[in-house]
């Protein structure tokens, strides 16, 4: 079986300039959630190179395109080449990396999006870092909340407290969740890892595997 892996280091290929640091100093990238409300102002005050204020609170990159029916609540940070589409809800404390597409419908909050990643039909990410080209499939949801409102507990080789009651999912590079799956809350997807439709994820999920079901999960080949 591939790496459980849970360290940032081993999840992501962070190359935005103003992200960068902030994800080699992380352990663990659910330590980065309850940082992103400062990282997003910190960066509205100092300003970004080749962005502009869309509005009081929302900077965005060169060639953004926003539908009029999408809504932006501050504060806000978009990169250049991502498309929002109609119905899109941005929640506030959002960090979007180039070339993303943000769906039909799909809400956003307390999140960091990195390069070109897709949630483009009906999806929930909330407290949720997706990595480089991560797919999430229509309709599929990153639960960030327990139905008995504890802290989150990372189900890996070890058992990881994390001391947040909120962390949804962690989606590491080129991971792809299909259609109507749930990521329970704290659930790790490894790298270049395929999840089938209809599934209801829990722990973390190896790298460069396919989680089939439960107790179903292969190695790529």
């Amino acid at each position: 079986m591939n790496k459980k892996a849970v360290l940032t280091k081993d999840l992501f290929e962070c190359d935005i300039p103003f992200l960068k640091e902030v994800f080699e100093k992380s352990t663990y990238p659910w330590e980065i959630l309850p940082q992103i409300k400062n990282i997003v102002k910190e960066l509205l005050e100092k300003g970004i190179p080749g962005y502009h204020l869309l509005k009081e609170g929302v900077l965005v990159g060169e060639n953004v395109s926003i539908a009029e029916t999408a809504t932006i609540i501050p504060p806000a940070i978009i990169g250049s080449n991502t498309e929002i589409r109609p119905g899109a809800y941005l929640r506030g404390n959002v960090i979007v990396g180039e070339s993303c597409v943000l769906g039909n419908s799909s809400e956003f909050k307390n999140c960091i999006l990195l390069y070109h990643v897709q949630a483009p039909h009906y999806n929930y990410v909330g407290d949720s870092i997706l990595g480089n080209y991560a797919h999430m499939g229509a309709g599929s949801i990153c639960s960030n909340l327990k139905s008995d409102g504890k802290n989150i507990v990372i189900h890996g080789e070890t058992e990881i407290e994390t001391g947040l009651r909120k962390i949804g999912g962690i989606l590491a590079d080129h991971a792809d969740i299909g259609c109507g799956s749930v990521l329970n809350p704290g659930t790790v997807i490894g790298k270049n890892t395929q999840v089938y439709p209809l599934s209801c994820v829990r722990g973390v999920v190896p790298e460069n595997s396919i989680y089939k079901a439960k107790d179903n999960i292969v190695d790529k080949r």
